[in-house]
């Protein structure tokens, strides 16, 4: 079995006119969110083998924290850069090369994408993941490259308003 978590990064600030849409930074409800969400999974029992993350500021820093409050190395992110500007097609690329020997991966992206892969995964649909929502999704797999909807299993949907 394949756990795999999808989260929108947390609220990022649109306070810096200097700054590239890269370098945007989370606002404070943002690093407020993140940890709350981070603490949602620590009581869910959840352990990651692996987090990958855009290379945007606000989903390193979204994927930072919730690393932080489950006691995962922030050295051991993975950055990807394809997550950045993706579509779904780009997304289930990026999943189905996630390593084999990571059963439970959290990926850190952007919506609408991150919307869209979770309804295209999931017979449970979403009408757009808040900032720092998360859903979680099962699949009946031994491999990554075998995940597929016909094989997935929705497990929850989270958000810091719950």
């Amino acid at each position: 079995m394949k756990v795999l978590y999808l989260m929108r990064h947390a609220k990022s600030s649109w306070s810096f006119d200097d700054l590239t849409d890269k370098e945007r930074p989370l606002n404070n409800r943002g690093r407020e969110d993140a940890p709350v969400m981070g603490q949602a999974l620590a009581k869910r029992n959840t352990h990651l083998d692996l987090i990958v993350a855009s290379p945007a500021v606000r989903t390193l820093s979204t994927a930072a924290l919730v690393a932080q409050e489950l006691h995962y190395p922030h050295e051991q992110i993975r950055v990807d850069e394809r997550i950045y500007e993706a579509d779904v097609a780009d997304l289930l690329t990026v999943v189905r090369e996630l390593p084999d020997q990571a059963s439970s991966v959290l990926l850190v992206g952007h919506n609408n994408t991150i919307t869209d892969f979770a309804n295209v995964l999931s017979t449970n649909q979403i009408e757009e993941m808040p900032t720092a929502g998360i859903v979680c999704l099962h699949f009946n797999c031994a491999h990554w490259a075998e995940v597929d909807r016909a094989n997935a299993e929705f497990y929850f949907y989270d958000h810091p308003r719950r």
